[in-house]
């Protein structure tokens, strides 16, 4: 531990949901990453959960909108105000006391985006600003002892990316990342009842049609069933229509494909001794999206190997974040080489 421990602080920049990790205190802030502005004032008008529950339902002259898109910064100006209020928010009335900062990044991002971030991060009021990949931010959450020469792989599946890492020596081996996660689902989703009901359903919907009935296996919760509301495109009338855990599985398939390929390519470049190590050790998932029911046996069935999902999943990163920090200077000679981990 450095220093003045309460200073510290582990944040998970998701594109649906912001983590904050407090040095000696645990996660204390978990919200929507969602921010409401004032567009002819340009001012913010609420953030995290008060602002989430604005999407889709603001007056002409407020945007409730969501400033990181697919695990990057689309918006700057809104991800530094977003930061700024998570930051004063857990820091409380220690908000004088300006913290160190680790931010987790996807682990396919380019310098830019990278460097973006932690501008962000130091512009919202960090001393530094450091930022350490995903997938080595949830192995560490996950309590995977990844400093030994095994193989360990972990998929995390979060709102905008999938990160898929094997790690070995507190590194990573090998690593994929893709644009496809908890949000490619729901967008799949409105697009399927578009096209086989005729209705318009907002994100929100779709992601409780997904959360309560969505299923990544044709044979887990085959007779469940949920009633939808949405805009009938031929009446233009507010309609209700039932939708099944069938026509849900039918509609996730194409982005479901795109993860199961990617974490199949990632194994086909695992070296020999690793992927030996992946037979009897098996596939860790975390983040948000790994809860959608029936993925673990989907994944289990496509490779072959024994899947777990994390015991808190969607925490994983941000622990991770946290534990980071306690063993930087580990992490700074490992990966110095990579250019990550460092401050700005």
């Amino acid at each position: 531990m450095f220093g003045l421990g309460h200073q510290d602080m582990g944040i998970d920049l998701g594109t649906a949901t912001v983590l904050v990790f407090l040095q000696g205190k645990g996660i204390v802030l978990q919200e929507p990453s969602v921010v409401a502005m004032d567009r002819d004032r340009g001012q913010i008008f609420a953030v995290g959960e008060e602002a989430r529950r604005m999407l889709g339902r603001t007056p002409g002259n407020i945007i409730a909108l969501r400033p990181l898109r697919d695990g990057v910064i689309a918006d700057y100006d809104s991800t530094e105000k977003m930061l700024r209020y998570f930051i004063a928010k857990a820091c409380g009335r220690q908000g004088l006391f300006r913290p160190r900062v680790m931010v987790c990044i996807p682990s396919g991002v380019t310098g830019v985006e990278e460097r973006a971030v932690r501008q962000a991060a130091q512009q919202a009021g960090a001393r530094q600003a450091f930022v350490i990949e995903e997938p080595l931010a949830a192995a560490l959450g996950a309590g995977l002892d990844i400093a030994e020469p095994s193989g360990a792989m972990v998929v995390d599946i979060g709102g905008g990316t999938t990160d898929i890492a094997v790690l070995s020596l507190g590194g990573i081996v090998c690593s994929s990342s893709l644009r496809v996660a908890g949000d490619k689902f729901d967008e799949a989703i409105v697009r399927y009842i578009r096209r086989e009901h005729n209705l318009m359903i907002g994100e929100r919907s779709a992601e409780e049609l997904k959360i309560h009935i969505g299923s990544a296996h044709p044979s887990s919760r085959a007779e469940n069933s949920m009633d939808i509301r949405g805009r009938d495109l031929v009446t233009g009338l507010p309609k209700t229509v039932n939708i099944t855990c069938r026509e849900v599985y039918s509609a996730i398939q194409e982005p479901l494909q795109q993860i199961v390929s990617a974490v199949k390519e990632v194994l086909e470049k695992t070296p020999p001794e690793l992927a030996a190590d992946l037979v009897n050790r098996g596939i860790v998932m975390t983040g948000g999206g790994s809860l959608l029911h029936g993925l673990d046996l989907l994944l289990s069935e496509e490779t072959g190997l024994p899947v777990h999902v994390a015991d808190d999943p969607v925490s994983c990163v941000a622990l991770g974040t946290g534990k980071a920090l306690t063993m930087l200077d580990a992490l700074q000679q490992s990966n110095s080489s990579e250019g990550r981990h460092r401050p700005l």
